[in-house]
């Protein structure tokens, strides 16, 4: 038996206490357990945040420093440990492979001491890797392991589309696919505004010009260096990124959005973790879906799937060919 309301996030970075402070403005939760090897900062930060909430009226939430043994009766543990790119680094998240994924390795073995019933919800980066580590290494139901994959850069799409045509960018539907990097790609063929069609767009808004597409997903691809760049880390997006899915399970939806997780023979892809939309509810994944990509889109997941494994040739522990 678990909590419902009670969630563990593994550590207490910025990534991770973004996760926390956006769980606690949105209510998602009634109990959460920070755990970080940085035992001091993970009591800063849950004694700061703790103190924070008898601001909330609305609701009360136990906030406080844990260890693993606090993952036994939890509904969701989201893993956010391992470090990120910083500013100046290569821009590009499959660096991290092997540190992260030895990081992984740690989590995912206390973690399977105490539950393989909460669903986990994996954060870190390079994050199709780290999903893929964490599902084929564990003996751990893959339906409840979910890697926030594209829903970012889908986000980052409909915002960024939204503000070319100067519209609400809740009318902008469609995905990013692939991975979550340097390799995913606008899958342009799902792409619609407002049911009207995203071909007619510069039409009805009288543009003199067609949009440029090619740079609408280089902004995409770029805008987490910048943000890195300028602010140091990135962490707001993807904390609101994480209540989506705590949402999502939490009011158990039956939402489609694009996830991370092992493909099967979508596409001909095997053995490597990339996004697709996938239909979740309280109980994890319930279903995975292939939209009808045109040949070039096809060929983009299968370069991403190629870039992806490539990576994964850096880690130490391997269970199946990955070549």
């Amino acid at each position: 038996m678990f909590d419902e309301g009670k969630i563990v996030i593994i550590g207490a970075s910025n990534v991770g206490t973004a996760v926390l402070n956006k769980i606690v403005d949105f209510g998602l939760a009634s109990e959460v357990v920070l755990i970080d090897i940085n035992e001091k900062k993970c009591m800063g930060e849950s004694l700061d945040t703790s103190h924070a909430t008898a601001c909330i009226s609305s609701h009360n939430i136990y906030i406080h420093e844990g260890d693993y043994e606090d993952c036994k009766d939890a509904s969701m543990i989201i893993i956010t440990a391992g470090p990120s790119i910083k500013p100046g680094e290569t821009p590009d998240r499959l660096i991290l492979t092997k540190t992260n994924c030895k990081i992984m390795d740690n989590v995912m073995s206390q973690i399977v001491r105490y539950t393989k019933d909460a669903i986990i919800l994996v954060v870190t980066n390079p994050l199709d890797v780290a999903t893929y580590y964490v599902s084929a290494n564990f003996d751990y139901p893959r339906e409840k392991i979910i890697g926030t994959g594209t829903l970012l850069e889908t986000f980052r799409l409909r915002r960024i589309l939204a503000d070319y045509y100067h519209l609400d960018p809740k009318l902008v539907h469609g995905y990013v696919l692939g991975e979550h990097g340097n390799s995913g790609f606008v899958a342009w063929s799902t792409v619609d505004i407002a049911s009207l069609g995203l071909g007619n767009m510069d039409e009805f808004f009288n543009r003199d010009y067609k949009l440029n597409k090619g740079m609408i997903e280089q902004k995409i691809m770029q805008v987490v260096y910048d943000v890195i760049n300028l602010k140091g880390c990135t962490n707001t997006g993807i904390a609101m990124v994480a209540c989506r899915f705590i949402k999502a399970i939490k009011y158990n939806e039956y939402t489609i959005l694009p996830m991370s997780s092992i493909l099967t023979g979508e596409y001909g892809i095997h053995d490597v973790a990339l996004s697709l939309p996938c239909m979740l509810n309280n109980t994890g994944i319930i279903k995975k879906f292939t939209p009808k990509l045109t040949d070039e889109e096809v060929g983009k997941m299968i370069a991403s799937a190629k870039s992806v494994k490539f990576a994964m040739k850096a880690i130490e522990k391997k269970t199946e060919a990955v070549a």
